[in-house]
């Protein structure tokens, strides 16, 4: 695919797609959803060969949310009785893409810079490890244009910083900075804008020379949100079973015994 709106570059095992549409800060339309899901769905059939994955934006900001003027979640397409849908988007490109990223079975790292608003604070969060320069801030903006949050939000939110904040963000619609987002635990890292690509390529580059149990550990852990604990005492047997059967397991073991670094390949 031949794509216009996002970037896709393999450097040292790590895919690193960058939202590109500075004109609109990475408005989150129809159009880059659907290169989006494009790059996550050809890197999980190992079309494009990466072991891990990082998300950012280019320009001022990681992405402003649905593109308004361009189509979006927020788009006034009729309903069979004649009335505004603006569900449908959702139903058709947006739900389709946040789950295919949450599932994807590489690690997956999001770099934010500037503001990660409305679907963008859900494509921000949906990283497994989320790093946000100093300046970069998460707003749920949907009330200012009175709709309700999506891309997953209302799901994410209370389950990483509890009830009360994610109210508080959801309802009021003010700025969360990212020093703010660090002490609330919504993101792993802060750091200063000038390193924010460094600190990220650090963390997913150590992800991409990870063994294969990288991706269960993901999946587990996501899957963990909905989990009763019997199933998910079953399913870490189960994906225990799969690690131990990989030439990766087999290497850490030999390398733990030699007391020296393992060489894992991903397999």
């Amino acid at each position: 695919m031949d794509y216009k709106k996002i970037k896709v570059e393999v450097i040292d095992g790590v895919a690193v797609i960058t939202l590109s549409d500075p004109a609109t800060m990475n408005a989150a339309g129809l159009d880059l959803a659907e290169e989006l899901s494009h790059a996550f769905r050809s890197l999980a059939a190992g079309k494009i060969e990466a072991r891990a994955i990082v998300l950012t934006g280019e320009g001022r900001g990681f992405c402003s949310g649905a593109n308004l003027s361009g189509g979006g979640a927020a788009g006034r397409e009729l309903d069979v009785d004649g009335k505004p849908d603006a569900g449908r988007a959702l139903e058709t490109v947006y739900n389709p893409l946040v789950s295919l990223m949450r599932d994807t079975p590489l690690p997956f790292v999001t770099a934010v810079n500037g503001a990660a608003a409305g679907i963008g604070c859900s494509l921000g969060l949906l990283g497994d490890i989320i790093v946000a320069g100093e300046s970069a801030y998460f707003l749920q903006a949907f009330r200012r244009i009175g709709l309700v949050p999506d891309g997953g939000s209302t799901y994410l939110l209370p389950r990483l910083i509890g009830k009360a904040r994610a109210m508080e963000m959801a309802l009021l619609g003010e700025r969360l900075p990212a020093k703010t987002a660090l002490d609330w635990g919504l993101i792993n890292r802060c750091v200063p804008d000038d390193q924010l690509m460094a600190t990220t390529m650090e963390l997913a580059k150590a992800l991409a020379t990870g063994p294969w149990a990288l991706g269960s550990i993901r999946k587990l852990i996501w899957e963990s949100l909905d989990a009763e604990w019997a199933d998910q005492l079953h399913a870490e047997r189960m994906a225990q079973k799969a690690a131990g059967r990989t030439e990766d397991s087999r290497e850490g073991v030999v390398a733990f015994l030699q007391k020296r670094p393992a060489a894992f390949t991903g397999r």
